[in-house]
C-alpha cells in the first residue's frame, strides 16, 4: 500500500514547473473551500421554505452527528496510528504551510467527505454530487500541494462513511428526542431574531 501511496503522490504532486494559477486554485480549494460546511449548516438551519425547514434541519442534525463521530474517529486514528506527511520525510514538493502532525486520515478529507455523503444519503442527489465534487477538489488539492498522501483521502472517505452509518443508527434510536430538544433549545436561544423575522421559526 505504501508503494501505491508513493506512486500516486508522485503523479499528483505539484512541482516548481506547475502553473502558478493552478497552485493558486489548489490553495483556494485546500484552505478555503471547506468553509462550505459551516455555511450550509447555518443556512439550512436558519432559512428556507417553511414546508422544507423540518427536513433541512434533520439533514443538518444528522450531518453534524456524522461529522462529530467522524472527526473524533479520525483524531483517535491519528494518535494511535501516526503517519508522517510527505514533507516531513522529504518527499515531493510542498506549496502549503502545515504542521508536521499525523496525516492519516486527512481531517479536511474526513470533514468534507462526511458532509458530501450525508447530503447524498439524506438530502438530494444533486446537492450530494455537488458536495462530492467539492470534496474531490479538496482532496486533490491537498495532495497536489504536498501536505497529504492520496490514501489519507481514501481514509477520510471511509471514516466519513462510517460516520454517516453511525448517525443514521443514532437517529433511528433517538431522532425524535434529539429533534425535539434541539428545537426547544433553538427557540430559547434565538427567540429575539425569530420574533424579528431575521431567521425562521
Amino acid at each position: 500500500m505504501e508503494q501505491l501511496n508513493y506512486l500516486l503522490f508522485a503523479w499528483i504532486n505539484a512541482t516548481p514547473a506547475s502553473p502558478e494559477w493552478l497552485i493558486d486554485l489548489a490553495t483556494f480549494f485546500a484552505r478555503d473551500l471547506i468553509a462550505i460546511i459551516p455555511l450550509l449548516i447555518v443556512g439550512l438551519w436558519f432559512w428556507g421554505p417553511r414546508q422544507q425547514l423540518s427536513a433541512q434541519r434533520e439533514v443538518v442534525t444528522k450531518a453534524t452527528i456524522a461529522l462529530l463521530f467522524a472527526m473524533s474517529a479520525a483524531s483517535a486514528i491519528g494518535m494511535l496510528l501516526p503517519h508522517e506527511r510527505p514533507f516531513a520525510i522529504g518527499v515531493g514538493y510542498t506549496f502549503l504551510a502545515h504542521a508536521p502532525d499525523s496525516s492519516f486520515p486527512s481531517d479536511h478529507g474526513t470533514a468534507i467527505f462526511t458532509f458530501a455523503l450525508a447530503f447524498l444519503c439524506w438530502h438530494r442527489a444533486w446537492s450530494g454530487l455537488l458536495l462530492m465534487t467539492a470534496a474531490v477538489a479538496i482532496a486533490w488539492s491537498r495532495v497536489f500541494l504536498g501536505v497529504h498522501w492520496p490514501l489519507d483521502m481514501v481514509g477520510g472517505f471511509l471514516v466519513g462513511l462510517v460516520g454517516c452509518l453511525f448517525a443514521q443508527l443514532v437517529w433511528n434510536l433517538f431522532g425524535e428526542t434529539i429533534a425535539y430538544l434541539l428545537t426547544r433549545l433553538y427557540h430559547f436561544l434565538f427567540a429575539f431574531p425569530i420574533r424579528k423575522g431575521w431567521v425562521k421559526e
